[in-house]
């Protein structure tokens, strides 16, 4: 599993002209998920996401997670963030799973997310054509493995 972090100011998931999630200061999550992901990748990721620290503390130095700052998390699910792009000028999707199982992976990432980050956590549209925005403060961008 893959999570392409990004400290944001704000951050919106559009769908057909419709805003389907929205948060002001958090993170944004751009997420792959791979045909070996499980249980165990589902848990760590949720565990880096909210405490994997990107925010400044009284000092200026990134010593704050997601979870000390109360902010919100913005949960995208994006298949190409797993594909294999080691040669040739096409992508591969091999290395990431099938839609079946991406979707109910992806679905128990979210429910993680939301039972342990009370300050909310939304999401857009799995499958969906989505239009992402975002204003990256910092900027500040992580790639995370689990």
């Amino acid at each position: 599993m893959l999570s392409l972090i990004q400290r944001v100011s704000r951050a919106q998931v559009e769908v057909d002209g419709e805003i389907v999630g929205r948060i002001g200061p958090g993170l944004l999550a751009l997420v792959g998920v791979e045909p070996d992901d499980g249980a165990a990748q589902v848990a760590r990721m949720r565990e880096r996401l909210l405490g994997y620290r990107v925010f400044a503390d009284e000092a200026g130095r990134m010593n704050l997670s997601l979870a000390d700052t109360g902010g919100g998390l913005l949960l995208v699910s994006q298949f190409t963030l797993a594909a294999d792009t080691r040669s040739g000028m096409r992508p591969g999707f091999s290395t990431a799973a099938p839609p079946p199982v991406a979707e109910r992976i992806f679905g128990e990432l979210l429910a993680e997310c939301r039972q342990h980050h009370l300050s909310g956590v939304e999401t857009g549209r799995f499958g969906a054509h989505m239009v992402v925005s975002l204003v990256n403060d910092g900027p500040v961008t992580f790639l995370l493995r689990a």
